[in-house]
């Protein structure tokens, strides 16, 4: 690569050094030309790099490598944002970095930080421009050509879905920039958020032909493009119908164009279906651990994309594994780490049923109106919840989690960490990790033979960033949408069917809110289903609850008590103003960048 380009802001034009997997090469800027662009290894090279700065693959993680972003280190804070995206919804709080809560209580203001992807999108977008210039001109046969430039179109266009979901309109760039443009080509105007979901599905539309019905684990293929297509027209119609339009069409969609949106995301849905080489995974007998293996079992037929990983640690020659099991497990954990996610009841309780379609009376006065047997209290359950859900007697290891948080003896309640009576601790190994906490964890893709006691980035689960489970929601929230009731039951009755949870008989759209919330739960899909249905001011503005465990020692049973304001420990509501549905531009960049328009509401 001849230069590195500013665009907007000073952008260091480098690939990772920090992981080292088949998908981590190293800068193409210090190898010369004829070795990168004269075969189909160094143009395998240069697409392998792009794949390696795309961390918002990984559940909408920022800035996890260094070299993409200046003055970006590799910090624990980066490491650990996988969980971030949760955390801002109404499913989980904060574990070890409460900090993160400020976007929650103090509400998002101009200066931004929250979830950005901009720079690291512009870096990774003039690549994946260069490249598809490029790609033409050398020396390999014309199917891998074709092939390549729809895998780099691919990548270009989840850049910009994940920015146009963030922003709004963002300036749409297709081609790498010289120094020597016109100014207006290097400091461009912002594109209607329109003219941006277009572009995505107009180029996923174009590139699922030319891509692998099968590809090569982590890299795009026919269904990947098609399920980001089924994605975007989704969120398009969303925002055409729940919307509005602002600053003279550059944010919002015309109402009139929502059908339009949700036939495009049907239409590609429909294909992924019919075609019928991705689909349900349903090879367990037990619900509950099929369920957990949709997210452990490698290359199974409900991954369509995934980021994957290996049990090498990501610093070391030729591993690419990654921190998961480490930040959520529960204990015993080094360090008392993990539980980084920590679902709330009021979540679990409006979220999962029992296993036949009813609701699950989890109000205060049931809780806290009797003693409850380790097993009595979950009885019952569909199996989504014990696959998604450790809390206190969820086996781990060989043994129940233990989550008790005192030892009621003779009407006293005993705390102390290191006590115990008769033998009984005062509390349980999971209660002595302290708080805050809510009483429950993230089960899934936690791999139970991990070793959490040693620190290091060698979990080996794929990330599932597009899954056939989240194909079918979107065809029966497009179908609802088309007018076509019959069709949008029978994908979520197969889904429930996959989940051992009773049939539903008649749909409605909330109850396809519903699936979504339960079946995606934990996977980065809530917050942005929150902001497109633009229900977030309300949702995520409530003060949710938690659960404790009370071991009586007379009766060996369960005390329970409803922990209130569960969701950061401040005094004051979660905020979500109606302007924050579009993050800040940022001053930062307005200022580098004049013709570039601030949201409303940010001042």
């Amino acid at each position: 690569m001849k230069g590195k380009i500013i665009f907007f802001v000073t952008i260091l034009f480098l690939f990772s050094s920090c992981q080292k997997s088949t998908l981590d090469k190293q800068p193409l800027d210090r190898v010369a030309d004829n070795t990168v662009w004269n075969s189909i290894q160094g143009v395998n090279a240069v697409i392998a790099g792009c794949y390696s700065m795309m961390s918002v693959f990984e559940n909408e993680t920022p800035d996890k490598y260094v070299g993409i972003r200046p003055g970006v280190g590799w910090t624990i804070e980066a490491q650990v944002g996988v969980t971030l995206i949760n955390n801002l919804t109404d499913e989980c709080t904060w574990g070890m970095y409460p900090n993160w809560s400020n976007y929650r209580y103090s509400g998002i203001t101009i200066n931004g930080g929250l979830l950005e992807w901009w720079e690291n999108s512009y870096v990774i977008i003039r690549q994946l421009n260069d490249f598809i210039a490029r790609v033409p001109n050398t020396p390999i046969d014309a199917a891998s050509k074709q092939s390549l430039i729809a895998e780099a179109r691919f990548l270009r266009a989840f850049n910009y879905f994940s920015m146009v979901k963030r922003y709004g309109g963002v300036p749409i760039i297709t081609r790498a920039q010289a120094l020597t443009d016109p100014k207006d080509s290097l400091y461009p105007k912002r594109n209607s958020e329109k003219e941006v979901y277009d572009f995505v599905i107009n180029e996923m539309n174009e590139s699922y032909p030319n891509l692998p019905a099968v590809a090569v684990p982590g890299r795009a293929s026919k269904y990947a493009a098609l399920a980001l297509l089924s994605r975007a027209a989704l969120y398009a119609g969303s925002i055409a119908e729940y919307g509005t339009v602002q600053l003279n069409g550059l944010l919002g969609i015309p109402a009139a164009e929502a059908q339009a949106y949700y036939q495009k995301s049907y239409d590609a849905s429909k294909i992924i279906m019919n075609d019928g080489v991705c689909g349900l995974y349903n090879v367990d007998a037990d619900k509950a651990k099929n369920f957990r293996n949709i997210f452990l079992v490698k290359n199974n037929l409900e991954a369509i994309f995934v980021v994957e990983h290996n049990n090498k640690d990501m610093i070391s020659e030729g591993g690419n594994g990654w921190y998961y099991d480490f930040m959520q497990g529960p204990m015993p954990n080094a360090w008392y780490n993990g539980n980084q996610n920590e679902p709330y009841l009021s979540f679990i309780a409006s979220t999962f049923e029992k296993t036949d379609g009813t609701a699950p009376d989890l109000s205060t006065p049931t809780l806290t109106g009797r003693l409850w047997t380790d097993d009595s209290l979950w009885a019952g359950m569909e199996p989504r919840f014990f696959g998604s859900i450790y809390t206190n007697g969820t086996p781990w290891k060989g043994a129940p989690i233990d989550w008790h948080t005192a030892l009621k003896v003779d009407g006293k309640y005993l705390t102390d960490p290191q006590g115990a009576y008769q033998g009984t601790p005062y509390l349980g190994l999971q209660a002595k990790k302290g708080g805050p906490y809510t009483g429950f964890g993230v089960l899934k893709y936690l791999d139970e033979n991990h070793n959490n006691m040693t620190y290091g980035f060698n979990s080996s689960q794929d990330w599932l960033v597009f899954r056939f489970g989240e194909v079918l929601l979107n065809y029966a929230e497009a179908a609802f949408k088309l007018n076509k009731a019959g069709e949008a039951l029978s994908a979520v009755n197969q889904i429930r069917a996959r989940a051992g949870v009773a049939p539903r008989t008649a749909i409605t759209f909330p109850l396809i809110q519903k699936e979504r919330k339960v079946e995606l739960a934990f996977e980065g899909e809530r917050y942005w289903d929150l902001r497109r249905w633009r229900i977030a001011n309300s949702v995520l503005t409530k003060r949710e609850t938690g659960l404790r465990y009370i071991r009586d020692y007379a009766s060996g049973k369960l005390e329970l008590q409803v922990l209130q304001n569960a969701d950061g420990g401040t005094n004051v509501n979660p905020v979500f103003e109606s302007y924050n549905y579009y993050l800040p531009i940022t001053k930062s960049r307005t200022q580098q960048n004049s013709n570039l328009v601030e949201n409303p509401g940010y001042n």
